[in-house]
Parts: structure tokens; sequence; C-alpha cells
């Protein structure tokens, strides 16, 4: 792969040695063939973030080409070296072993240049080669971005380092030619690092697969946006780190016993919507270029604008001002010339003074990787990859709604700031299509609902956590941000050349997040053995297969009296817009324990012993007191949100 190693000397991506084709040329899939030709071609823009889509396209397609040559003469031998060495063409990492856990670890490696100084809102590139190539070792996790917590009451400044992209790469000892999945973790575009253990995962799955877990810069340092912005560096520089790393791991992960053409990426929250957004990049023209399967939990929609739209603008000179930059005009200079802790004090303080439970800065439209509306996008099915599996939890909205809505007036008063461009009009049809006339009542009864419930009984009105006008504020958070957005996805990937497969997380108390210890870890009390291995078989099934589907005996669980049973989980329904149908993830029995939620609810949990796993199908139409047709009038509106 000499050529390979060429382009790699001379500074992928961004080097402009090689002539690169049009972001809408179609790339090269992992079969050898050509994707669809893209229905809408992209336009013309000369750009850094243009030309970074270009170049992305043109070297990513080179190394397929040149893998798939080399596999084809059987010379491409994906396995780590017994030394643990990779070879990274600009730096050499020694990985260690873990007998304990039969896995080979590569943590805190360098895959892009510091955005700092003059790369601050610029593309990521590769970094100049270390002098001599020194072997580093990669026994620790690299710093975390610069981050903010959302816009709640009383939450501190979380430091941290522009340096941060950086990623780590767990694998199976002797591992050879592994389907890899990558996570892109979550936090509101806006918090969050990529220091999640992968161990338990790939144990569960009899050490499958390889895992890559990715940091991106973050807040105003990854989605600062503006006419200027755009016009001197980039928008959207978190979600163009996230796609250097997938082509990062498409020329590398080889050397650790991955295979570079079953890549599945995966993210929860602005995770999931990382995913969504990689799904749809350049309008669907990448076909299985970086990756050919998504894993999207909980993805992420509040909106979408236009990266020269007044709400990012806005939010661009509020961050000027903050950093002591002037609140108009050209301000771009100023801010790149500015420290770190100055910017870092400024993008706290602009996310803190944002709507309750938003950050301050978003993905946009920026022409060049993200085109247009994600809900219409999805509509028109122009998507990349293969196989999507998706779902979201029970319980999304509590933690990013105020939990002081007692009357429909309190619920008709927060609706215009979650909502800020419907119309009043707009406004009530959203309460109407959420009937509950009830108050909230902190003594009155809360309970989970079960989803197939008749006699009104149902998420609109009532959960563990919440009753009345509160709950009826939740739930349309929760759908019209997460639940909706996931079945928008799921008809996406519905054309007969695709695969979707939809459930929901639903294990007592669904909180947004609560998910990601089942299938990561460390499991919660209330999460038993038989739940936690089913459901990261779900996902390792996934990856390595691309159908979540497991055996009877894991569906039901070692604690069940019939485990040989079948089992709707083994026999996973494939999504249909016609008939859509998910599956629920619960558990029944346990002993029950109060847990206070961060928010500062108690609810009730259930625990051991007695745990047994409830995996069932259901229509996702009549789920909830019919989810599926809020879910069409939430895309009807869509346009206006924008979403």
């Amino acid at each position: 792969m000499a050529s390979l190693k060429w382009i790699l000397s001379a500074g992928l991506l961004l080097s402009g040695a090689l002539a690169a084709p049009s972001p809408q040329a179609p790339a090269s899939s992992s079969s050898g063939a050509a994707p669809a030709p893209v229905a809408n071609p992209l336009p013309k823009v000369a750009d850094l973030a243009d030309q970074f889509v270009s170049d992305l396209i043109a070297n990513a397609t080179q190394a397929e080409e040149e893998q798939l040559a080399a596999s084809r003469k059987r010379l491409l031998s994906c396995n780590a070296g017994s030394s643990l060495v990779v070879d990274l063409g600009y730096a050499r990492y020694q990985g260690y072993a873990d007998a304990a856990t039969g896995l080979n670890y590569w943590k805190g490696i360098r895959y892009a240049a510091a955005p700092t100084g003059n790369l601050r809102w610029k593309p990521p590139r590769f970094p100049a080669a270390e002098p001599g190539l020194p072997i580093n070792q990669a026994n620790a996790f690299g710093p975390i971005c610069p981050q903010t917590l959302p816009a709640v009451p009383n939450v501190p400044f979380i430091p941290g380092d522009e340096d941060c992209l950086f990623l780590n790469v767990y694998a199976p000892a002797n591992a050879r030619n592994l389907p890899v999945l990558v996570w892109i973790h979550g936090g509101g575009y806006g918090y969050g690092d990529g220091k999640q253990d992968m161990t338990e995962i790939i144990n569960a799955n009899n050490k499958g697969f390889v895992v890559v877990s990715i940091q991106y810069r973050l807040g105003a340092f990854g989605f600062l946006s503006s006419e200027e912005v755009r016009e001197r560096g980039v928008v959207n520089a978190g979600i163009l780190d996230q796609a250097f790393a997938l082509a990062w791991i498409k020329l590398f992960i080889c050397q650790f016993g991955g295979n570079p053409f079953s890549v599945t990426i995966s993210g929860e929250s602005a995770g999931g919507s990382s995913v969504l957004y990689h799904d749809l990049a350049v309008n669907g023209a990448l076909g299985s270029l970086l990756f050919d399967k998504s894993i999207a939990a909980s993805p992420y929609l509040p909106f979408h604008y236009n990266y020269d739209a007044a709400f990012p603008t806005s939010k661009y000179y509020a961050f000027s001002q903050a950093a002591g930059c002037p609140s108009s005009g050209n301000v771009f200079a100023c801010l790149v010339g500015k420290d770190t802790n100055t910017l870092q004090q400024a993008n706290f303080a602009v996310t803190q003074a944002s709507t309750y439970g938003y950050w301050a800065f978003y993905p946009v439209t920026d022409g060049a990787y993200i085109m247009g509306l994600p809900s219409q996008q999805l509509a028109a099915k122009r998507v990349n990859g293969k196989k999507l599996l998706v779902g979201a939890n029970a319980n999304e909205g509590p933690l990013f709604v105020p939990p002081f809505i007692t009357t429909e007036a309190d619920l008709a008063g927060w609706l215009p700031a979650q909502f800020p461009n419907l119309s009043p009009a707009q406004i009530n049809s959203i309460l109407a299509a959420n009937p509950n006339s009830a108050n909230t009542d902190p003594a009155g009864l809360r309970f989970e609902t079960n989803g197939v419930s008749g006699g009104g009984v149902n998420a609109v009105n009532i959960s563990a956590d919440s009753n009345g006008q509160q709950q009826r504020g939740n739930n349309i958070y929760a759908e019209a941000t997460f639940h909706c957005p996931a079945y928008w996805m799921a008809s996406a990937y519905s054309d007969g050349s695709k695969a979707a497969y939809q459930y929901q997380y639903s294990v007592p108390f669904a909180s947004h997040g609560a998910d990601v210890a089942a299938y990561f870890g460390p499991a919660g009390p209330n999460l038993g053995a038989d739940f936690v291995l089913a459901f990261r078989q779900i996902w390792g099934n996934f990856v390595k297969t691309g159908n979540p589907s497991i055996s009877n005996a894991v569906a039901n669980g070692a604690g069940s009296s019939t485990p040989g049973a079948s089992n709707p989980a083994s026999a996973w329904p494939v999504w249909s817009p016609s008939s859509p149908q998910l599956l629920n993830l619960n558990q029944t029995g346990g002993t029950p324990y109060t847990f206070t939620n961060q928010w500062g609810t108690s609810v009730t949990q259930l625990q051991a012993p007695g745990l047994k796993n409830s995996l069932s199908v259901a229509s996702a139409t009549t789920w909830e007191g019919g989810r599926g047709g809020r879910c069409d009038f939430y895309k009807s509106l869509a346009p206006s949100i924008p979403a």
C-alpha cells in the first residue's frame, strides 16, 4: 500500500496533492459498486468545508480501492502486531494488553492536529510528523475538550483543553479482520468526552468486534456559526472532526485488527443525532464509503438552522461580546486571537444565558457536508449506509423541561420558548395533539405506562416521574426531540435496499441517557444481568451481522422458567412505514426501591432479586396512545420549527 503511505506523508485531506472529485461524485462502496447518483447536486461552494469534503471523498475512496485490491490479492492482513505498535505515518503508538479482560487497549491516540490559534474554526487535519517517529505509550486518555453543561441553574464551569482531538481503540487479543463499532459521545454538542469504557460490551459479545471512541470539538469551539465563520473558517467544525475520525478509521483500523469494510457508527443523544447527520452527509452520496451500519440511540433534534440564520448568528455575536470582542461586524480575527480561558468562559456564559435545558451552539446546514433540513432529507430517503438500529427511552423529557409546570397556562407559557418559531395557532395545535386537561398533582398517582394501555393512560398523561401538565410537557419535548426523529430515521431506511430496526428502552426509570449503562456498563441495580446481556448482544449482533435479533435463550434470560420459548427479539421485525413495529425492552418482577433523579424527583425502580426480561413487539403507530400519528404531526411542523 505504498501509494496510501504517500498520501499520509503528504497530509491527508488538506494536502491538495490529489485531484479530488466534486462532493456529489459517487463514491465507491465496500462492494466496489458505486451508490446511486444524488437527486439534488450540491452547489459549487468555494470554501474550506467544500474543499474538506472533496478531499475526504477523494482520499477515503482511494484508500478503499487500495484496500479492496489488497484484499483480493490476499495482501490485506488486518491484525495488530505482537508489539502492539501501530505506525500512523505521522506518529507511532504502543498499546497494552490486559490479561484479565483479554483485550488490547490504545488510549489517547491523536487523530488530528491541535485546533488552537489559527487552526480554530478550521477543518481538522493530520498533525505534522514527529521527527524520528518515536513510540508513544497509548496508556492514558487524552484531555477533554472545552465544554459546559446545559442552561440549568447553578451548574459549575468545566475547564477543558482545546488540544483534545484524540480517540481510543479497544480490540480483542489476536483480533483479525473484525467488525468495528465507532462510539460518538453525547452531551448536546456542548458536553461530554470519549472516555466510556468498552470492555463490557466487547466481552458480552464473545470478543466479536473492535471499538473506537472519539472526541470532537464542542460548544462554540465546534459549532460556532455565522456568515463570517463560513467565509473565514468552517461551521460544523465538530461534525467535520467526526468525519475526519471516520476517515482515520478507514485508513488505520486494519492495524488494530478491525475490518475497514465493516464499520458501524453509533451514538446517544447528540451522539445519536451526529449519527443522523453522517447518515445524511453530502445528500446521501457517500453510500458505504465511511460506514455501512448505524446505531442511533435517542437522536437529539430540537431544531436545525442554516449557518447564517438569526439564531446561530445571534449566538455568534453574544459569544464575541462575552469574549471581549465587538458585538457586531467582523469579529472572527479577534476571536482567533483570544486566549483559551477567555473563550471557554464566554462559551459557558452564552450557554447559561440560553433557554432552560439548551446549549447555545448546534450543527447547521453548511452546504458542504450537511445540505438541508433533516426531516425533509429523511422523508426523501437520501441516506448513507445500509442498515439502521434506532431507538429512544421511555422518559426522555424530564431532564430538559423546567420542573414547575402545574397548569395548562404554565404549559402554554413554556411552549413558545421550546418552539420560538411557531405561530400561536401552531402552538395550539400541539396542545390539541396532546390532550390532557389534568393539572399537575405532586401528591397524585405516578406510574410507568406500558405503551399499549387504553382508556387515556399513556405517556401524554402520566409517568413514574410526573402527571398532569408537567407530564404533558415532558412528553411533548420527548416526542418532538427524540422519539419522532427516531421514527423518521427508521422510515428513511425502508426503501427495499436498506433496513431499519426500532426499539424503546423502557426499564424504569428510563430517563434520558439511562440506556448507556445497560449496553456499556457499569450497570446500576435496576438492570438485571439477563437484561444487560440481551441489550448488549442486540447491539453486538447488529454490529456483526446487521440484524439485532438475539437467541431465544438470551432474550428470555437464564432466570426464565422457559428459556427456550420463542421470543420476539429472536425474530426482530424490520421497520415498515405501512405497518411499523418496535421492540419494547423492559423487565418484570424485582424489589422496589426509591431513586432520586438528577433533577430532584424521586421515582420507584426495581432491583434484584426477581428481575426477569420482558421483550415484546408492539405497533409503533398505536404505541403510547398514538405516537405514530403525533410523529406525523410533528413532521408537518418541522419546516417551521425548523428540524
